[in-house]
C-alpha cells in the first residue's frame, strides 16, 4: 500500500497529513519557525517515525502554502487549490469556503468537483484574520484557546473604531483602562472580524453550503458571529487547521493513480 504526504507551510505553523487510498492515517503540526524548509522535513520525519515507515513508503508528497524549495515535496500547489481539494473531501456538498488564515482569510467558491470557480482574498492588513486575536489576547494575558468561550459570556461588546490589528493593541489597552471586561472586547473582536469576513463573503459572492477552515475555525465564538451575520449555520471540519494539507495529501495521491 503507497501513502502520501501533504505538507501545509503557514506563517505561523506547519502542517502534515498522511493518507492511504481512502482515509486518513495522521497528522502533525509544529511551528513554522524561521527555516520553513527544516520544518517541513521534521513534519515528514515525525509522521514516519510515528507510523513505523521509511521514506519509500511515500508514494508521493504536495507542499503548499508559503512557497519555497522543499526538496522532499514532488509538487508545489498554491493553497487555495488545496484547501477546495481538502474540504471537498470533507464535505462534498460545500461549496463556499471560509479560510481564516493566522496573516488573511479567503472566500473560495469551488464546484461539484472540488475545483475552485472563483476566490477573494482579504488585504494584506491582519484585521480581519487570526492575528487581531493574538494581538488582543496578549493585552488581556488569556490563552487563544479561550477567547471563543469568552467571548460568548459578552453582555455588551466593545465596538472596535480601527479594523487594524496594529491599532487594536493600543485601543484594546484603552478599552482595559476604561473598565471594559474582557469578554466583552473579545466579543467585539470577534464581531470585527466576522464583519470583515462577511464583507468579502459578499464581494464574492456565496452559495450554499459554506464550510470554514483555517485556525480561526477552531474559534467558536468568531464562529457564531458569522452565521450570525450571514444569517447560515456553517460547515465546520473535525481539524479545521489540518483541511489544506489534507487537500495536499489527496492531490498527491491522485497524481500518483493519474
Amino acid at each position: 500500500m503507497a501513502y502520501f504526504l501533504g505538507i501545509d507551510i503557514g506563517s505561523r505553523h506547519t502542517k502534515g497529513v498522511l493518507v492511504d487510498d481512502n482515509s486518513i492515517i495522521d497528522r502533525h503540526i509544529l511551528p513554522s519557525g524561521i527555516n520553513y524548509r527544516d520544518t517541513a522535513i521534521k513534519i515528514r520525519n515525525e509522521l514516519l517515525y510515528k507510523n513505523r515507515m521509511i521514506p519509500e513508503d511515500i508514494g508521493g508528497t504536495v507542499a503548499t502554502g508559503h512557497q519555497l524549495t522543499v526538496t522532499l515535496a514532488d509538487e508545489y500547489v498554491i493553497d487555495i487549490r488545496c484547501t477546495a481539494r481538502g474540504i471537498h473531501e470533507v464535505f462534498p456538498q460545500a461549496r463556499t469556503i471560509i479560510d481564516i488564515q493566522n496573516q488573511s482569510s479567503q472566500v473560495i467558491l469551488i464546484n461539484a468537483q472540488g475545483l475552485v470557480k472563483n476566490f477573494i482574498i482579504s488585504e494584506k492588513c491582519a484585521g480581519g484574520s487570526g492575528r487581531f486575536l493574538e494581538v488582543v489576547a496578549n493585552v488581556l494575558r488569556i490563552n487563544l484557546e479561550e477567547i471563543g468561550n469568552l467571548s460568548l459570556k459578552a453582555c455588551k461588546p466593545v465596538s472596535f473604531t480601527t479594523g487594524c490589528a496594529v491599532f487594536s493593541e493600543s485601543e484594546a489597552i484603552s478599552r482595559v483602562a476604561e473598565g471594559e471586561n474582557k469578554e466583552d472586547i473579545l466579543a467585539g473582536v470577534n464581531i470585527a472580524i466576522a464583519d470583515k469576513i462577511s464583507a468579502l463573503v459578499s464581494r464574492v459572492g456565496m452559495e450554499e453550503p459554506c464550510a470554514v477552515t483555517g485556525g480561526g475555525a477552531l474559534n467558536n465564538g468568531l464562529v457564531h458571529y458569522l452565521e450570525n451575520r450571514l444569517g447560515i449555520k456553517l460547515l465546520i471540519p473535525d481539524i479545521p487547521q489540518f483541511i489544506t494539507a489534507l487537500g495536499a495529501a489527496v492531490m498527491a495521491r491522485e497524481n500518483y493513480l493519474a
